[in-house]
Formats: structure tokens, C-alpha cells, sequence
């Protein structure tokens, strides 16, 4: 213990250095920006950078990766909040309660929540990485391909009844999200599927393809009989940016219980911020009196995805620095520049460069810092896009949805499929089924795939592999409650409902 703490205060002393300072605030003002618009995210934001690592130490390289990082959950949000779009994966639970306090005129209290709660979320787990990230990379490791099938089943689970009185639809929505996962080339075979012939679908659908029509182009197609009507009012008139001390002492408790959720998920490859939010607003869902409130503007769903995102996003750093093995698509692209940069992460970089490790950790605290600062300022400006006419807005709204989709591959043909999954979300909001479902599984669908048939061949055909584990049975109890949980309530609803 008494090593630990020396280690961080040798790397705080390193991260307040000038040069140290200036680099985490430019990251950090970087990856809010480029976490705003859709289709770029941390991961584009790191990969950019690249280039300007070469020149600089490892410790001043990291440390800008990571603010870029953890700046882009910051600035993810904004757009949730604002416009409904959201920046990548990891911000999509804003857009449930967010966007309808935007619409109800608390648009203030939404970006000032969302600013505290990453905040408080990151710097608790800060606190965890400091002195839990041993503990949790054994977890990691306990983790095999039955246990990743299990993890995404429960996640799925989760997230598909999260509409009460709906499930049927959650659960349409989630198969329609893992047919769309299988659209392309075998990963195991190479065998095409779903592609019809056209090349173009060979290599599959990004899900940030599908965010950003489902959510962008939605929201414009939903809102265009609106503007047609007049209905559409722009608001002219701001408040300050902050919360009151109702709306902080309904969500002080679910943003400490929703820190450890996307920390502990987040330090699990391949699970991701979109996993990890989705699950502390389910959590948080279940847990309320008023369950009926959330996706109406109900501040406790904003806060609890918040903290859990930019949680997740520390929390993926534990598996790269301390196992070598990146815990996202972003600490992937960090982990290629840090052996650009000559070390090799994994279990000796604490002790050969740990200079280096522990002053990155300890920037972690001064870029939150930054960003707390930084961000709420930011978003009396950001907060000015409401009073954008209509016109105006929602035309802008789609050439950043188109602009997004073509960074994503550099592809026209990807704008056949903005159009169709944006009107696939329009329908879908019409019908009145959750889009969330159908989002992770699109994300998570591929991976949960290849686990199960990589589960499968280290059994030879044996589904025993599926509860041979404590950590597989704790994942199979949860799914099964996930799911009998609400018919459960349905069906005792209904009884005494007609015994009344």
C-alpha cells in the first residue's frame, strides 16, 4: 500500500509538469470536440493523433492519448443531449432521458448533470485503478470465450426488457440487431452472408453506421411533420448550468453505484463504455419507485450512464497496461503507439517503466480536473444550438450525418444504408420499439458469436462448458432473472388485478 502511494504522488509530481499540463488539456479539449460529432469517437480522435506522438516522450504521448480519451465520454453527450445523435456507442443512454429534458426546457440542468456525474464517475475510478487494478485483471483473465457469450447474453438481457410492458418489442428489437451483426464475411469460415451479392457488404456494418441514422436521421424524419406543422419550438431563453439540490439528491447515490458497474465492465475486453452505460441505466431502472419516469427526462437515467461511460473508459485501461491486452477499440490504438514507442505493455511495464505508468494514472486526476472545469463553461455555449430555427438545425443535423458516415469508410455506399436504417428507426419509433436493444446487438452480435463458437470447439460440441464455471453460472442466473423478471411482475400484476 505504502508503495502505491508513493508511485502516484512520483507520477502526480510528473503530470503537473508544464508540458504535461498543456497536453492533457489539448487532448482533452480535442476529444471533447471530436466526441461531439457522429462517426469519429476516442478511437478516430487517438488514431489522428498518431502522428504527433513520434515526437513527443511516452509519458507526454499517453497522457494526450488518454485525455483525448476520456474527453471524447465528455463531449459525447453534448450531442446526445442537444440533437439526439449521439458522438459513438458509449453515449447513447444519454440520448434516453437527456434529449427529453432538452425538449422540456432543462436543457441546463441535463448538460450540468452530465459534466458532474463523468466527473465524479472518473474520479472514483481513478481511486480503482489505483489500487484494485491487479484484482481486476485476475477477473479479466478469468474470463473465456463461455464467459464473453454469457457476459453479452446477460447485457442483451438486460437491455431488451428494459421496457416495461414492452418486452416483446425489446426482444424484436435485439433480433433485428443480431441479424443486422451477421450481414458480411464469416469470421470463422469467410463464408459471405446476407451481403446479396454486393461487395460493399462484405466487410460488414459498422454500428456507428446504424447510430448515427437510427438516432440522427430518426430524429429529423420524426420531427419533420413537426416542422411542418409549426409545431417545432426553439428555445430563446437560458438558465444558469447547474442542477438543483433535488435533482442532486436524487442522483448522488445511483452515480456512486453505476462508478463501480462501468469500471468493472469497462476492464473487460472486448465489453466496452456502450455495455457498461446501457447496463447502470437498467440498474438504475429496476432500482427506482418510479420506474415509468425514465425515457421521459428523468435526471437519475442521464446521471447513472454518465458516470458508468467515463468509468468504463478508465476501466479499459487496466487489461492494456497491466495484461497487454486492450480493453477497447480505443486502448488498441493506444496499445500500437505505446510499442511504436518501444515499451511493451503487460505485467513487467509497473515495474521497468513505471515512471511512466504511474504518472499517466496521475494525469488521469488533472485531466478530470481540466475537463470539470473546462466542460461546464463550455456548455452555456453548447446549449445555444436550442435556439438554432428548426430550418436550420436539422439540415446541419443531417450533413453531419452524412459527413460522419463517409469518415467512417470513406464509402458512398454507406449512404444507402443511412437512409434505410433511419427509416428503419422511424418506424421503429412509431411501432413504439426501443432502439437500444437493436443497438447492442449490432455492436456486441459479431463478438458474441465468435465466443459462442470458440466456446464451443475448446468443448468439442459440449454446452456443459456453458455452467462449468462459477462466473458462468452467476452470468446464466442473471440472464434468466433479466428475463423472468418482468413476466414475474406481469403476471402477479394481473392476478391482483382481477382478484381486486
Amino acid at each position: 500500500m505504502e508503495s502505491i502511494i508513493m508511485n502516484f504522488l512520483a507520477g502526480l509530481q510528473t503530470s503537473i509538469e508544464p508540458m504535461n499540463l498543456v497536453w492533457v488539456t489539448i487532448g482533452g479539449l480535442l476529444g471533447t470536440i471530436i466526441g461531439m460529432l457522429p462517426g469519429l469517437g476516442p478511437a478516430t480522435g487517438v488514431a489522428v493523433l498518431l502522428p504527433m506522438t513520434y515526437s513527443m516522450g511516452p509519458t507526454a504521448a499517453l497522457i494526450t492519448m488518454c485525455g483525448v480519451y476520456y474527453g471524447a465520454m465528455y463531449g459525447g453527450s453534448r450531442a446526445s443531449i442537444l440533437i439526439n445523435t449521439p458522438g459513438d456507442g458509449a453515449a447513447i443512454a444519454a440520448t434516453f432521458d437527456g434529449y427529453p429534458m432538452a425538449m422540456n426546457g432543462r436543457a441546463e440542468s441535463a448538460l450540468a448533470m452530465s459534466g458532474i456525474a463523468s466527473f465524479i464517475g472518473g474520479s472514483i475510478s481513478i481511486i480503482f485503478i489505483i489500487f484494485l487494478a491487479k484484482p481486476i485483471s485476475s477477473l479479466a483473465l478469468s474470463f473465456g470465450p463461455a464467459e464473453y457469450f454469457l457476459l453479452f447474453v446477460t447485457a442483451l438481457a438486460m437491455t431488451s426488457t428494459m421496457s416495461k410492458g414492452n418486452a416483446l418489442g425489446g426482444f424484436i428489437s435485439m433480433f433485428i440487431g443480431l441479424i443486422i451483426s451477421t450481414v458480411g464475411l464469416d469470421g470463422l469460415t469467410g463464408v459471405s452472408r446476407f451481403t446479396f451479392g454486393t461487395l460493399e457488404l462484405q466487410s460488414g456494418i459498422d454500428f456507428l453506421t446504424v447510430i448515427i441514422a437510427i438516432y440522427a436521421l430518426g430524429e429529423v424524419f420524426k420531427c419533420f411533420g413537426d416542422l411542418r406543422q409549426g409545431k417545432k419550438k426553439m428555445q430563446t431563453k437560458f438558465g444558469k448550468i447547474w442542477i438543483s439540490k433535488e435533482e442532486w439528491k436524487k442522483s448522488w447515490l445511483p452515480i456512486l453505484r453505476s462508478t463501480p458497474i462501468g469500471f468493472i465492465i469497462g476492464a473487460l475486453p472486448g465489453a466496452g463504455g456502450t455495455m457498461a452505460s446501457l447496463m447502470a441505466y437498467n440498474n438504475e431502472r429496476n432500482l427506482s419507485k418510479n420506474p415509468d419516469d425514465f425515457g421521459k427526462g428523468e435526471i437519475v437515467g442521464l446521471a447513472a450512464p454518465e458516470a458508468a461511460n467515463n468509468a468504463a473508459s478508465v476501466g479499459a485501461l487496466v487489461p492494456m497496461l497491466s495484461l497487454g491486452v486492450p480493453g477497447s477499440g480505443t486502448t488498441a490504438v493506444m496499445m500500437g503507439a505505446l510499442l511504436m514507442l518501444g515499451l511493451q505493455p503487460g505485467p513487467l511495464l509497473f515495474t521497468q517503466h513505471a515512471d511512466i505508468v504511474w504518472g499517466v494514472i496521475a494525469s488521469m486526476v488533472v485531466g478530470n480536473m481540466i475537463l470539470g472545469i473546462i466542460n461546464i463553461p463550455l456548455a452555456g455555449v453548447f446549449v445555444r444550438v436550442l435556439s438554432v430555427p428548426p430550418k436550420i438545425l436539422y439540415p446541419c443535423i443531417l450533413a453531419l450525418a452524412f459527413i460522419g458516415s463517409y469518415a467512417i469508410s470513406n464509402s458512398v455506399a454507406d449512404f444507402y444504408l443511412l437512409i434505410f436504417f433511419g427509416l428503419l428507426g422511424f418506424f421503429l419509433d412509431k411501432a413504439k420499439i426501443p432502439t437500444s436493444p437493436l443497438i447492442l446487438a449490432v455492436i456486441v452480435g459479431n463478438s458474441m458469436e465468435v465466443s459462442f463458437r470458440q466456446a464451443l470447439i475448446i468443448s468439442d460440441g459440449s454446452l456443459s462448458i456453458f455452467y462449468s464455471s462459477p462466473v458462468s453460472i452467476v452470468l446464466l442466473v442473471l440472464a434468466v432473472a433479466f428475463i423472468g423478471l418482468p413476466m414475474f411482475r406481469g403476471l402477479v400484476k394481473t392476478i391482483k388485478t382481477r382478484t381486486a
